[in-house]
């Protein structure tokens, strides 16, 4: 055995990767005559000091979570999906159709076909790259790109047209159906005796993000297909001499993979908004890279990184507020650090981290 423990890779590099980042970003603090200590405190405040900056948390790790777990099972079959922004735009435009459709009198009836109707439609976003990638041969990373940009003009398009209210100036579609609206933190802990803020737009997709990240384990690690992407992404060349066709794994990889991202809509245009805007994504299938990134791919890391992402979202809010002198773009530098760490700069801890436990291994021999 060559490598370091599983758990060394999974927790403690990316640990190390984001105290580096931290104690960078905290420099960048004190370059700009701000105490770094009091930067985290607002920031961890702002995140997790009431139940509403705690609900807010949970709502953004939510949508982190679907697009870290999109990009993880992509990134197991060696296909890098950039494509989540517009999957999950284009998924939201499904849900929509879904919950327009009808006059659904209960939540419970409507959300399993909100879910079908978002996961189709980011999975039909994404087949058309994962073709063009195992039949044409076109980068996967170029065409998902392109794809974004393409669901972007064509959410803007239809709000524009035959889906925007004719009650409002605004390019978004009229409001869901009263019976599609998904029960709050508030609403369930409420009647356990449990206070929490009416204003938090956590709600129970925050269960179904959970649910995606066992049953993407599941696949991964217990089922046939899961082997075989995997085995896919570790070689290629021995998958196919395995008898493991190239284009079935390519396209049914990202046809997973866009419907994960596809979820972020459920949160967001179900669970929140209560109706279609255009811009709705707000980034969250980009920043899903990163969380994949720093959650080694594996889903229990991506729920770790998703929550570290969403503190830093919400507490960010909270540091504008209590520090006027740090702007917005301070806080991105703070998440493109930990970005630059755990990702480019991965071998900077992964390397000395790996030479340490071979060292210790052989004095223990």
């Amino acid at each position: 055995m060559d490598k370091m423990p599983r758990w060394a890779d999974v927790f403690l590099v990316p640990f190390i990767n984001l105290v580096l980042a931290f104690l960078v970003a905290g420099l960048v603090v004190l370059a700009i005559g701000e105490n770094p200590l009091h930067a985290i405190y607002f920031m961890v405040k702002g995140a997790l000091g009431s139940t509403s900056g705690l609900g807010y948390t949970l709502y953004y790790a939510t949508n982190y979570i679907f697009t870290g777990l999109a990009v993880a099972v992509a990134f197991h079959a060696r296909l890098f999906n950039i494509g989540g922004e517009g999957q999950a735009a284009v998924a939201g435009l499904g849900a929509a159709i879904v919950l327009l459709a009808f006059d659904w009198p209960h939540w419970s009836l409507a959300l399993p076909f909100a879910v079908l109707g978002a996961g189709v439609f980011g999975a039909a976003w994404a087949f058309i790259p994962a073709y063009l990638q195992a039949k044409r041969g076109s980068h996967i990373v170029i065409t998902t790109i392109m794809f974004n940009f393409i669901g972007a003009a064509l959410m803007g398009y239809l709000l524009n047209g035959i889906l925007k209210s004719p009650h409002t100036q605004n390019a978004e579609s009229l409001p869901f159906p009263a019976g599609a609206h998904l029960p709050t933190a508030h609403e369930v802990l409420a009647p356990l005796g449990i206070a929490f803020s009416k204003s938090a737009p956590l709600n129970i997709s925050f269960l179904l993000a959970i649910a995606c990240t066992v049953l993407v384990w599941f696949l991964l690690w217990r089922t046939r297909l899961g082997y075989e992407i995997r085995a896919f992404g570790h070689s290629e060349s021995a998958a196919k001499y395995a008898g493991i066709p190239a284009v079935k794994i390519t396209i049914i990889t990202m046809l997973i993979s866009g419907a994960l991202a596809g979820m972020l809509s459920i949160n967001v245009v179900m669970g929140e908004q209560e109706h279609l805007i255009k811009e709705f994504v707000g980034g969250a299938g980009f920043v899903g890279i990163a969380v994949a990134l720093m959650g080694r791919s594996h889903p229990l890391g991506i729920v770790l990184a998703a929550l570290l992402f969403g503190m830093l979202t919400q507490g960010g809010f909270e540091l504008l507020w209590e520090m006027p002198t740090i702007s917005r773009e301070m806080v991105l530098v703070i998440q493109a650090l930990i970005i630059l760490f755990t990702g480019a700069l991965n071998n900077l801890v992964h390397d000395p981290v790996e030479r340490i436990f071979l060292r210790l291994r052989k004095r223990k021999s």
